[in-house]
């Protein structure tokens, strides 16, 4: 399959002196067969059945970016995806990788964050992981990716983090390796997810990786004080409306343009305006982990780069410092972005990589001579 270069080439049809309704859609994707272009933009994505059918249409063309995630071959590989049915009803789309013909060292359960579904470059990371020895599993949220819901819609965080918990139990209740080790992976709201499960369940996870984690979000995105009055008020009786002003997270989080521009083909991933309520939980959630850091009790590996302009590096810092258990380690990475793991230089991408990996050896092991 041939590489497809991401380059965006979009013009405005009035900048060229025509109506408006007369012009035809522009080119997104250089090399993506026009028919699909069209039937991928102009789809709404606010229910899953569509973006379901558009992810599996497009997922031939995701697959062939030249990305270091993507283009990484590892052999030995099973991959398993699943649509779930949870306690509340809710039809919940997983996916899980495995190593093959080889002694699983422990489970990775991998929490995705607000821009993002397990079928793009969380694929290529979980991919990474397991070749290295373990059984790695992850969920879409509701509204987010593949599992049902109104796109982008967080009507309680808290709900959220009882349906990834719920996933979670199932899965690391599994015969085949309930005695493994298993680990929390929570990448930007991921992380802020991995933390609230932790705090629900203090004693049942080894360790925990976090990626940027959403303990606090910068000033930079946060909307000002008296705007956010406006915003909790607004979210009472239209929670579900888009209103809440954003900068453009790509441009913030990706340090490589050429890796800023692939986001355009995780065409399945929130990027609107976030809606009302969503936010109000996002930021209702991020600061009551703020207020909880001293309760951080497990093993813990906080990754981030020192020039996030999304999520807060100084509160990587303060976990680090607060968290109250001894075994804790911090990696901050100089002049790196938010997404330390797709959007900086390969060589950077897989030493974060590799950071991950090693840490899971050292814990799996201590975890299995202690067991």
């Amino acid at each position: 399959m041939p590489h497809v270069n991401a380059k965006v080439t979009a013009v405005p049809a009035t900048a060229l002196g025509m109506p408006a309704a007369a012009a035809p859609l522009p080119r997104k994707w250089e090399g993506v067969d026009p028919a699909l272009e069209r039937m991928v933009l102009r789809a709404c994505l606010d229910q899953a059945p569509e973006r379901r059918r558009v992810r599996e249409a497009f997922k031939g063309v995701q697959l062939s970016i030249d990305h270091c995630l993507f283009k990484a071959q590892y052999n030995g590989i099973r991959t398993t995806e699943s649509y779930e049915l949870n306690s509340r009803g809710v039809e919940i789309f997983s996916k899980s990788w495995f190593p093959e013909n080889r002694r699983m060292k422990a489970i990775v359960c991998l929490c995705h964050g607000y821009g993002d579904t397990c079928t793009f470059f969380l694929d290529g990371i979980a991919r990474k992981i397991a070749s290295e020895g373990y059984g790695v599993f992850a969920l879409d949220y509701p509204g987010f990716g593949l599992s049902e819901g109104l796109h982008g819609y967080i009507p309680s965080f808290d709900t959220l983090v009882d349906d990834v918990a719920e996933a979670f139990a199932k899965f690391k209740g599994n015969p085949d390796y309930r005695g493994l080790p298993s680990f929390l992976f929570g990448q930007s709201m991921g992380g802020a997810v991995a933390l609230k499960i932790h705090f629900k369940q203090p004693n049942e996870w080894s360790g925990a990786i976090l990626v940027a984690p959403m303990c606090k979000m910068s000033d930079d995105v946060v909307p000002a004080w008296p705007v956010q009055q406006v915003l909790i008020f607004l979210a009472k009786v239209l929670p579900k409306e888009k209103l809440v002003p954003q900068k453009d997270l790509a441009e913030l989080a990706f340090k490589e343009e050429e890796k800023r521009e692939q986001t355009s083909y995780n065409v399945i991933a929130y990027k609107d305006k976030p809606r009302l309520r969503t936010a109000l939980e996002m930021l209702r959630t991020t600061q009551e982990i703020e207020s909880r850091l001293e309760e951080v009790s497990l093993p813990i590996i906080i990754l981030h780069g020192d020039a996030d302009l999304v999520t807060d590096p100084a509160v990587s810092k303060d976990l680090y410092e607060k968290a109250k258990t001894s075994d804790k380690t911090l990696r901050l990475y100089k002049d790196a972005y938010h997404s330390i793991l797709e959007g900086e230089s390969d060589e950077a991408i897989f030493q974060v990589l590799d950071d991950i990996t090693s840490w899971l050896d050292q814990h799996s092991m201590k975890e299995g001579s202690s067991s």
